[in-house]
């Protein structure tokens, strides 16, 4: 067990023949006895500031421990949102090909259709062609006859007159 302050203090020394001073024996007892309170304080409030360090550093690895169990949670959230995203993006662009496939087939059968009609209407119009052009010939043939100039010559006058005058 160590010595206390008040050990020192009390220490009794034998006296011996012509021994020491006893008057500077006792001063420089009182100075040790100082001295040793001193040490003993400043031990004991270094070891107050260990304890209080200590105290501190298990506060803080907790904080380290537990900025850690945070900071992997986040890489694995963020790994799974990264992958999430990937897949949905990936879903994403079939679902776009799909339907450009798609409307791209619906072009297609539409300008087909749009063609199929372009081609009917082609042949309707030729054979209206043909037949307006066989009207028109026909029309020109019937002025082109001898008929209009019997018309001409006749005279439609006198038979008027007389048509005029049995009705009267």
């Amino acid at each position: 067990m160590p010595l206390t302050p008040l050990d020192i203090h009390n220490k009794e020394f034998t006296r011996g023949f012509r021994g020491y001073d006893e008057d500077e024996v006792n001063e420089f007892l009182d100075q040790v006895i100082k001295d040793y309170e001193i040490v003993i304080r400043e031990k004991k409030e270094l070891q107050e500031k260990v304890e209080t360090l200590n105290e501190k550093l298990g506060h803080f690895t907790n904080i380290e421990t537990t900025l850690n169990k945070s900071i992997l949670i986040a890489q694995e959230t963020a790994d799974e949102v990264k992958g999430n995203a990937s897949k949905e993006s990936k879903l994403i662009i079939k679902e776009a090909e799909k339907n450009a496939d798609r409307i791209i087939n619906e072009a297609l059968n539409k300008s087909r259709r749009i063609e199929m009609d372009v081609e009917e209407l082609k042949k309707q119009a030729k054979v209206f062609r043909t037949r307006l052009k066989m009207l028109v010939e026909a029309q020109l043939e019937m002025i082109g006859t001898d008929d209009w100039e019997e018309l001409f010559d006749a005279d439609f006058g006198s038979e008027l007159e007389v048509a005029a005058d049995k009705e009267a």
